[in-house]
């Protein structure tokens, strides 16, 4: 089942949205309330959105690297923590900076309110530390901004269909704010990060990166699916889904950022490519001397399926003497669920041996104007074949291409395609 199947966002009647008009959901990641001083330039940010006449939710992530730190406390009490808990420990993050904000806004003049998600209406299903959201019950919201009241939102959790605390996995506060934003017909949703914007490439990596002005739901999910780190691939289905306006936008300036918007025949005339990414958290498997009979593959990937594992790239080869080979990756944190399922499948089905390498990393070419412009492939071939990169899979969609190379390769990677493409701003000018 995929993400936008559980995202089943409540939207709002006409009559009610004309009540909300000048609803704008903020989201600041934990980089941006990494420190007090930081936390107290947000809080001001807010308020002076609030002053321009906007009715202002705010959705926070916890401080700095505080959910790493949580993490790292609950495996040194426990080699193997259970997930219910996990959620209990590492939600509190959050809750600490909307307190935090709240009294910052007090001091500041303005009434505040800062609400968890279970207080803010977020319910979710019951998969702990990967849940997803299943409605949104805002009517809190609502009295707190009727009341004139600023809103904050621990972001990155809300309570299950069972009563439970849950968390929504890494990023999970895009999807908070993101889904709020939907749920209160909100004009905009203002996705702030340590950023500029959104880049065709990593600047870190390429310092003449592009800055875009704008990018395409669909683009910017690719590039999100694919490692670009600035919003997660889900927080972009649910505001593509129900039509959400996002902005990606400095937390620490006055940048104007890069819009999240539908695609129009401009970005797709000028825009060819719009960005190259990079993914290093995921691992390969490969399983050589398959049977070559009906139901292998669908028995492998039922099994991870059924244990929340999630598959990306697979190919499949025929060998000699009717076997195959099967190679996929899939998240590195998800390599001690698979590997017994793999090891069990593998035996059932007579495979003849497995093996895992994690010493890999994905490198993606993105662009909506590869549609129609052929040859694209190719000009990314034959760039990594220039830098001396072999690629191991590739795997393609109708505006994405994507090949797995080694780790120690992926910067290089990264440069030669940005460089081959030459990702310039006279290509996206008008745009």
């Amino acid at each position: 089942m995929s993400a936008t199947d559980y995202e089943a966002i409540p939207e709002v009647s006409g009559d009610a949205a004309a009540e909300r008009v000048g609803v704008v959901v903020m989201k600041f990641g934990g980089t941006s309330v990494g420190s007090p001083e930081k936390l107290l330039a947000v809080a001001k940010r807010i308020v002076a959105a609030r002053d321009e006449g906007s009715r202002v939710v705010a959705v926070l992530s916890a401080m700095g690297h505080t959910t790493d730190e949580l993490i790292e406390l609950a495996h040194e009490i426990s080699a193997a923590p259970k997930p219910r808990a996990m959620d209990m420990l590492v939600s509190v993050g959050e809750r600490i900076s909307c307190a935090l904000a709240e009294m910052a806004i007090e001091d500041l003049g303005h009434e505040a309110i800062s609400l968890t998600g279970s207080q803010a209406g977020i319910v979710t299903d019951t998969a702990h530390t990967k849940a997803k959201i299943v409605d949104i019950r805002a009517q809190r919201i609502h009295e707190a901004l009727n009341d004139d009241k600023i809103v904050l939102v621990a972001g990155f959790q809300g309570v299950s269909s069972e009563q439970e605390v849950t968390t929504l996995g890494r990023g999970g506060s895009d999807a908070t704010a993101v889904a709020l934003a939907a749920a209160l017909g909100a004009d905009e949703c203002q996705i702030f990060t340590d950023v500029e914007g959104v880049f065709t490439a990593d600047p870190r990596l390429v310092p003449q990166a592009l800055k875009l002005p704008r990018i395409s739901y669909e683009e910017m999910l690719e590039m999100a699916a694919t490692g670009a780190k600035v919003m997660m691939a889900r927080s972009i289905e649910i505001a593509r889904s129900y039509g959400v306006k996002l902005r990606v936008r400095p937390a620490h300036g006055d940048g104007e950022g890069t819009w999240i918007t539908e695609e129009d025949e401009l970005m797709l005339e000028k825009a060819i490519i719009s960005g190259v990414t990079h993914d290093t958290s995921e691992a390969k498997v490969a399983i050589f001397g398959v049977p070559d009979r009906p139901g292998i593959a669908a028995q492998l990937f039922r099994s991870l399926a059924d244990a929340g594992v999630n598959v990306d790239m697979i190919v499949q080869n025929l060998s000699q003497q009717g076997l195959t080979d099967i190679s996929f990756t899939l998240p590195k944190s998800d390599l001690a669920t698979a590997k017994p399922i793999i090891d069990a499948v593998s035996g059932e089905i007579g495979a003849d041996h497995v093996e895992e390498d994690s010493d890999i990393a994905k490198v993606s070419l993105v662009g909506a104007g590869m549609r129609s412009h052929p040859g694209i492939a190719a000009d990314m071939f034959d760039a990594l074949a220039g830098a001396g990169i072999n690629i191991e899979i590739i795997s393609t969609s109708s505006i994405r291409i994507s090949c797995v190379v080694r780790a120690a390769d992926v910067e290089r990677a990264v440069q030669a395609i940005h460089e081959r493409f030459q990702l310039v701003a006279e290509e996206r000018v008008g745009v």
